[in-house]
């Protein structure tokens, strides 16, 4: 797995290396409207799961970072997840009333994506407010990462809000508590297998990441562990913030871009300012 920001490049140079992150990203939040839109009282999770795969199949994609995901109910806020097999979509029905994430990373012309939309199936206040305070953890972290903080003090900040918002933090779930991991370029194959629904080609990216960090003092894993107190590293950033509340979970997933400059607004920043939940801060803010 390549770098997508090579140190030192140009913002010309970078801004043409991130045109095809950018193009994948969307299409992946396209997948997301459509096939929410498409949702209605029983269908499973694994049928979402199949809607949203074979929708980016018919717009050419053929391999993945992971394949789909699906959350329904109290699932999307992973309640009793205890083993990673418990995060792969399940017979769980939808039902009027009920949150659901969507979740997909789709790999497109070697152009990898990492992508969470929050919906509900009607009207739910509580939901709506989740998604208003989500807003301020893309805020907090893009501000952190520009003051080149530790990735583990900033999580524990990102912790800290929740607190103070009255949620539980849900991303520390994820296997290794992750919320955020590198992505980049893949090689573009015909094929491309998947191990435990993760595209092989992408693994191998992430493990190669993985054994250079390790040699250098980085990890392409953003966790609050001891392996994550470091500077943001540049690259391409996964990131996920995810809360939970009494059985309803929301979150986000972009791609967030870090490099090696010295201007502040340069050093980082969000790859797409326009994409769902960002249009609906901005619409919440300006009503």
């Amino acid at each position: 797995m390549t770098s997508a920001v090579p140190r030192g490049s140009t913002p010309r140079e970078r801004n043409g290396e991130l045109q095809g992150f950018k193009e994948v990203q969307r299409l992946a939040y396209e997948c997301a409207e459509a096939v929410a839109a498409q949702l209605r009282p029983g269908v499973t999770e694994r049928e979402a799961a199949r809607m949203q795969r074979d929708w980016l199949h018919g717009r050419g994609v053929r391999d993945w970072f992971h394949l789909p995901f699906a959350w329904f109910g109290d699932r999307t806020a992973f309640a009793g997840f205890r083993v990673p097999l418990q995060f792969f979509p399940t017979g769980r029905r939808l039902e009027p009333g009920m949150p659901f994430i969507l979740d997909m990373a789709p790999v497109h012309r070697g152009f990898t994506a990492d992508i969470g939309y929050s919906g509900r199936l009607g009207p739910d206040p509580l939901h709506d407010r989740m998604l208003d305070d989500l807003g301020e953890h893309r805020e907090l972290i893009l501000r952190g990462v520009r003051e080149r903080r530790s990735l583990r003090e900033l999580y524990e900040e990102v912790d800290r809000l929740m607190v103070r918002q009255g949620y539980a933090n849900r991303h520390r779930a994820y296997p290794f508590g992750v919320i955020a991991h590198k992505v980049g370029r893949v090689p573009e194959r015909r094929w491309s297998p998947h191990v435990f629904g993760f595209g092989a080609q992408a693994l191998k990216g992430l493990a190669s990441d993985a054994l250079h960090g390790h040699r250098e003092g980085w990890s392409p894993l953003w966790s609050p562990y001891r392996f994550s107190d470091h500077p943001p590293r540049p690259g391409l950033w996964a990131v996920e913030p995810h809360l939970g509340f009494r059985g309803t979970g929301v979150k986000f997933e972009e791609l967030l871009v870090v490099t090696d400059s010295r201007d502040p607004e340069e050093s980082a920043f969000w790859l797409d300012d326009d994409l769902p939940h960002v249009r609906r801060r901005q619409e919440e803010r300006a009503a």
